[in-house]
C-alpha cells in the first residue's frame, strides 16, 4: 500500500472500513450495494493490471458516498477543488457527486493520495490523461455485476483487452447510450475519447 495514501489512517483497513460505515449511512441501499461491487470491481481490475488493489477497493467504495446529498451541499464540496463548475455541471447538479466525494475524502478522511482523489473526482466523466486508477474506477463503475448490461458475454469480451482498450470500449457504449437517450455528453469524455484515439 503507498504510504502517501493518508496521513493519519491507522492502517488501509481502517480507513476502508470507516468509508464503508459512511457510506452504508449515507446513502440509499441501493447505491451502497452498487459501491460494493464497484470496489470489488476495481480490486480485480488493480489485481489485473497491476495496480494496488487496496486503492482501488478504496476509491470504489468512496466513489458515490455523496450521491445523495442536497445540490447546496454538492456545490459547495465540489466547488472546493479549484476547478470551476461546467455548465452542465450548473444544470444537473448530481454530477457534482464525485468532485464532492474528492473533497470529502481528502477534508474528513486525510486521504491524499493524487490517484485516488482523481479516480473518485473524475469517475462520472473521465478525463484525458487521467491515471491508471482513475481509468479502473471509470470502468468498474459502468460495469460491476448490478448493470443490466453487464452480461456475461459482454464482460468476456471486455477480458482480453488492455487497460486503455477496456477504458475506449465502455466510454464508447457509454457515449452511445447518452446519444440514444438524448442526454449531453460531457466535454470531458469527449477530450477523454479523442486522447485514447490517438
Amino acid at each position: 500500500m503507498d504510504t502517501k495514501i493518508t496521513e493519519n489512517s491507522g492502517g488501509i483497513t481502517g480507513l476502508i472500513e470507516r468509508i464503508r460505515k459512511y457510506t452504508l449511512a449515507a446513502v440509499k441501499e441501493p447505491r451502497y450495494e452498487h459501491s460494493v461491487r464497484v470496489a470489488e470491481t476495481a480490486a480485480r481490475l488493480c489485481r489485473k493490471y497491476g495496480l494496488d488493489e487496496q486503492s482501488g477497493y478504496l476509491a470504489g467504495i468512496s466513489h458515490d458516498m455523496c450521491k445523495d446529498m442536497s445540490d447546496a451541499m454538492l456545490t459547495s464540496l465540489a466547488g472546493r477543488d479549484g476547478k470551476p463548475i461546467t455548465p452542465l455541471e450548473q444544470k444537473k447538479t448530481a454530477l457534482l457527486h464525485g468532485r464532492a466525494a474528492a473533497v470529502k475524502l481528502r477534508e474528513d478522511f486525510g486521504v491524499l493520495d493524487p490517484d485516488v482523489l482523481e479516480a473518485v473526482a473524475d469517475h462520472t466523466f473521465g478525463e484525458a490523461g487521467m491515471s491508471s486508477l482513475a481509468k479502473v474506477i471509470y470502468v468498474a463503475d459502468k460495469i460491476e455485476p448490478g448493470r443490466e448490461y453487464a452480461t456475461n458475454e459482454y464482460l468476456s469480451r471486455l477480458d482480453k483487452l488492455s487497460l486503455d482498450d477496456l477504458l475506449y470500449t465502455v466510454l464508447t457504449d457509454s457515449i452511445v447510450y447518452l446519444n440514444k437517450k438524448g442526454h449531453q455528453v460531457a466535454p470531458a469524455s469527449e477530450r477523454l475519447l479523442e486522447s485514447l484515439k490517438r
